[in-house]
């Protein structure tokens, strides 16, 4: 049996959950068909999705179609979960678009479609709600066409439209106005196709269409428009046949080497970790130790005392940060369920238990050179803003560190982050209800009350210069048996934190080189202002070590050999000096905007967007309206939303995403420093401080 992972993807409240839900009925998974409102959906399982009517984290149903099992994964809607997304389109052979009849297409539509298309991700679009006053057709198709893939055909027509007796009529090879329209979509995709059709028209045949079809909807170049309603059922057996018929099932070869990626991690009854992975070759079985980790550089075997032996070759993977567990159980799932198993195969997705050190994003075997544990994954934007957490009683402190380290394994990007000094916890947001979120979540899953302080937007910085330092072993009052040589210089924006090496692997053991390229990444979270440091080149100019030494007929001694501690110590004081001598610029996030206003407020609008420091480009007319695109601090977006429907009587729709960073106008924002390394943190900055003659040393 064939294998489809299906992801379904949606503007909030378009219907994603409900169809889910409509085709679980449909292959007989379910008996009733849960509410979303009455919280009875099979997706919807956490307590706080139930209430609030939402979807916060994706799951994972299956059912049977003919002699496709489908995976189908359901995503959060709202754009502040869009992490949740990003972790569920890694793993898809294809997806289902949601776009509501009567809303029409939304931002968080156009923000999806984009990214689908950019990773040629095969997509069906579904037109939901044909049943609801208010509902159109023939207006969403233009939109879907215009705004999100010039690629659309519409696999049928709308009967009764707006009503509930609303129902979808299939297009077929008696129709030779869809057989025109198929051809001069595909034909620009298949030359053969073009070929026979100047040839002669009469002779192309509608399953040779249909094969077309199929072919150029699995490379993303044709996106296929079905019409129906979850909730009545109409159109979703024509949604069922496309998805076997037009959508890729999983490719993998269960016998090759094991490759993987894991993109969900949530907790059992019990506590325990339990991983959701998706194999593309491979497989995975009970009591087998598995290694896992980062994607990146090689890796080393420890000796244990910080070091490796002499003369011992490293061992080397392919992945860096390498942890090992044995695999407990494994559950895979079917016909609605998860079931256990005693493998997961190529194509599959698992449940696994016992990886007590596994995260979100750890690649499985060899990591895929265009997925999120590989060159490049990320999708969507960073968080932008972060606050600082503050519980209701003193004494929850503990329990709230505990509770937002388990949140962070489910979620990364949140940020968590400790200021030793302050005693305070800090995580990244993207926005206002995911704060909430966190909030309810803390206080029904862990018992532990907190207050938020207010929104800050997350600054970065840049290096404007190069800067270089070192330190020589026992030299210049330098306390760790290590010689360090650091250089940092600008790199071009987007390109993230490049570690290089200017002396040979096979200068010092591995491990050392290890545990600086590591302490570098450690480091750069907290620049001279106290934001992360981005767009750099860090090259290892200078090492040194002393090898494993002891005194006569003694034992191995850690005073007068060096051990990877040394190089984790001398690392940050090494680079916080060749940071300061480059000198940093602070870098504010901008986001894109997109607001389409009635011509009569565009007047109105423009103080407003000036006073919140947004950059706009020349409007353009659309219909009886105006559609304005620019730049807008990331700060402002909130107060841009908050203030958009006085502005505009309701009517104007605001679209952003995160576009760049641009140097803070103004009074520089500094950020309160956390002491990774008490040991010498503060000390050595000092230090620096008074030796460079820049920067700031708190």
């Amino acid at each position: 049996m064939r294998t489809l992972n299906l992801g379904i993807l949606a503007h909030v409240d378009a219907g994603k959950t409900s169809l889910t839900e409509r085709l679980l009925y449909a292959a007989g998974v379910i008996d009733e068909i849960g509410s979303v409102d009455d919280g009875s959906t099979r997706t919807d399982s956490l307590a706080l999705e139930r209430q609030r009517g939402i979807t916060i984290k994706s799951a994972v149903v299956s059912f049977v179609v003919g002699d496709v099992a489908v995976n189908l994964i359901d995503t959060p809607g709202h754009p502040d979960f869009i992490a949740e997304v990003e972790r569920v389109l890694s793993v898809l052979d294809g997806a289902v678009l949601v776009v509501s009849a009567v809303e029409g297409v939304q931002p968080q539509t156009r923000v999806l479609m984009r990214t689908l298309r950019r990773l040629s991700i095969p997509t069906l679009v579904f037109v939901n709600k044909i049943d609801r006053r208010g509902a159109h057709d023939d207006e969403v198709l233009a939109a879907v066409t215009a705004k999100l893939t010039p690629g659309a055909v519409a696999m049928g027509s709308v009967r009764q439209l707006g009503g509930p007796a609303a129902a979808f009529t299939p297009y077929g090879a008696d129709d030779p106005a869809f057989g025109s329209r198929l051809v001069d979509l595909l034909a620009a995709h298949d030359d053969a196709l073009l070929a026979a059709f100047v040839a002669d028209e009469t002779r192309i045949s509608y399953p040779r269409l249909r094969e077309s079809l199929a072919a150029q909807t699995r490379r993303a170049r044709v996106h296929p428009v079905y019409f129906g309603s979850a909730i009545t059922g109409a159109g979703t057996g024509e949604l069922m046949a496309g998805i076997t018929e037009l959508l890729p099932a999983a490719e993998g070869d269960t016998q090759a080497p094991l490759s993987g990626t894991v993109f969900k991690i949530e907790r059992g009854a019990a506590g325990e970790k339990i991983a959701y992975a998706r194999l593309f070759s491979g497989a995975v079985r009970t009591r087998e130790r598995l290694r896992f980790g980062r994607a990146g550089a090689a890796a080393a075997r420890d000796t244990g005392d910080g070091g490796t032996q002499e003369g011992e070759a490293a061992e080397v993977s392919e992945v860096s940060e390498v942890s090992e567990g044995k695999v407990t159980a494994i559950s895979v799932f079917d016909r609605g369920a998860a079931v256990r198993s005693s493998a997961v195969g190529a194509g599959q997705i698992g449940m696994l238990w016992g990886l007590g050190d596994i995260r979100v994003g750890d690649a499985l075997g060899a990591p895929r050179a265009n997925g999120p544990d590989g060159p490049g994954g990320q999708h969507f934007s960073p968080p932008t803003l972060e606050t600082v957490v503050v519980p209701r009683r003193p004494d929850d402190r503990g329990a709230l560190h505990l509770a937002l380290t388990q949140l962070a394994e489910q979620d990364p990007l949140i940020g968590l982050r400790q200021d030793e000094r302050r005693q305070e916890l800090s995580v990244s947001l993207y926005g206002e209800v995911q704060k909430e979120v966190i909030q309810a979540t803390l206080a029904d899953e862990f018992g532990v009350d907190v207050t938020f302080r207010e929104t800050t937007t997350l600054c970065v910085e840049r290096p404007v210069g190069t800067g270089a330092a070192v330190e020589v072993i026992d030299k210049d009052a330098n306390p760790f048996l290590a010689t360090v040589g650091l250089r940092i210089q600008p790199a071009p924006a987007g390109s993230g934190v490049e570690f290089r090496r200017e002396v040979e692997l096979g200068s010092m053991p591995y491990s050392f080189m290890k545990a600086v390229e590591e302490t570098v990444h450690e480091t750069l979270r907290q620049g001279v202002h106290g934001w992360q440091v981005i767009d750099c080149v860090v090259t290892l100019t200078h090492s040194g070590y002393w090898a494993r030494q002891s005194h006569a007929h003694a034992v191995f001694d850690k005073s007068m050999s060096s051990t990877s501690g040394d190089f984790r110590h001398l690392t940050p004081l090494v680079l916080m000096t060749a940071l300061l001598r480059a000198g940093t610029v602070v870098h504010e996030p901008m986001h894109h905007f997109r607001l389409d206003i009635p011509a009569d407020t565009f007047g109105t609008l423009l103080p407003v967007l000036a006073r919140l420091r947004a950059i706009p480009r020349t409007p353009r007319p659309e219909g009886g309206a105006y559609v304005l695109e620019g730049v807008v601090p990331a700060a402002r977006v909130h107060e841009l939303e908050m203030s958009l429907p006085t502005l505009t009587h309701g009517e104007g729709v605001l679209e952003t995403a995160f576009d760049h960073y641009e140097p803070v106008v103004g009074a520089v924002p500094e950020r309160p420093r956390t002491d990774h390394n008490p040991l010498h943190r503060k000390e050595y900055l000092v230090r620096v401080q008074r030796r460079v003659g820049v920067g700031r040393a708190d």
